[in-house]
């Protein structure tokens, strides 16, 4: 997939990025981008009334202060280095319900893979069995990917945690964060939870017609603007950093290595990024509790296996490979492998 083609606004934009702080008359920028300056100022007021800073004058023409904070497709495009997601479709909206339920009727729809749906705010953000993902306006990144992987859903699974490295991956890039990986979809950092991944998969019969991958990073969210009920158990790169982080950085930092990742686990499935997961989680050898749907189960985890299942080894001995589940440590748990002993 090539470069696509640049729209006038977008190069309109770019002229004043370019412009280094310098008023830029609408008589240059008319010429430069050949069409009249009535339709310059028409598209000035059009970058105004989506959050550029820009300043207009008579006699100077216009100016783009800052700084400005937005995630815009023009801001997600400006330096990415990608060539299908984000290359093509994305699909901006100030607010929504849920960006994993928009890629879902667009991917039902027909949507090809590499179309990006993202919000500045959701009323309704989705996280694994149903929770809620607290989403408000101009502090987090709430991104969904559709995927059409040529795949058997029994491989799927392994999207989940392949997305997990490559998030963390970017946060590394960007940040001095000590981020970990929880097992199955979620970032931490200092045991408090900045990121979350949520993987919907639609298929047909034996194959896999579209996924759905949705991401939401805390990034500018004050400690005081969580949510009470979240407030000690979620953090976010503000907090920990004490720095605000530019958010269009950011998703362009996730959108590469995602790509990058995708492309190898395409062709070679999970196993390329055991490894760095092992690494990432730090949760081989630790005693946990996994509540699923059905059951519980509680023992000491063995290994991550090649389609990315948790190996679990119980009181009794047992070992259960676990597709989900919520995890939580469980510091007091008898040695694995040993029956525990009976009360009288």
């Amino acid at each position: 997939m090539g470069a696509p083609v640049k729209t006038t606004r977008e190069m309109l934009l770019e002229h004043l990025k370019q412009s280094g702080g310098n008023w830029i008359s609408g008589a240059w920028l008319s010429r430069e981008l050949g069409v009249s300056r009535a339709a310059v100022n028409k598209h000035v007021r059009h970058l105004q009334n989506v959050g550029y800073p820009i300043a207009t004058s008579t006699r100077k023409g216009y100016l783009l202060g800052g700084p400005f904070d937005l995630v815009l497709p023009e801001e997600i495009r400006d330096g990415l280095r990608t060539r299908i997601f984000g290359a093509g479709d994305i699909v901006y909206l100030d607010v929504t319900d849920s960006t994993n339920l928009r890629a879902k009727d667009l991917a039902a729809g027909g949507a090809s893979e590499g179309t990006i749906v993202i919000a500045e705010m959701q009323t309704a953000g989705r996280g694994r069995k149903g929770r809620g993902w607290f989403s408000p306006p101009r502090q987090g990144i709430y991104v969904s990917l559709i995927l059409r992987p040529t795949m058997t859903p029994s491989e799927a699974p392994g999207i989940t945690l392949m997305t997990g490295v490559a998030a963390a991956e970017a946060l590394l890039s960007l940040t001095d964060l000590d981020v970990r990986i929880r097992w199955p979809n979620d970032l931490m950092v200092g045991g408090r939870k900045i990121a979350g991944i949520l993987t919907e998969i639609s298929t047909e019969m034996d194959r896999i017609d579209h996924v759905v991958v949705g991401l939401g990073v805390n990034v500018n969210n004050r400690h005081e603007d969580l949510h009470p009920q979240i407030r000690e158990s979620a953090t976010s790169v503000l907090i920990e950093t004490g720095q605000a982080l530019a958010r269009a950085g950011l998703i362009r930092a996730i959108l590469e290595h995602f790509e990058t990742s995708y492309a190898v686990f395409s062709q070679k499935g999970f196993e390329p990024f055991r490894r760095r997961w092992k690494e990432l989680s730090g949760i081989i050898g630790r005693c946990i509790v996994v509540e699923m749907i059905s059951r519980t189960l509680a023992g000491e985890v063995l290994d991550i296996d090649p389609e990315g299942l948790l190996i679990l080894r119980d009181d009794e001995g047992r070992k259960h490979r676990i597709v989900s589940g919520d995890v939580s440590d469980r510091s007091d748990a008898p040695k694995p492998g040993r029956r525990a002993r009976r009360r009288s």
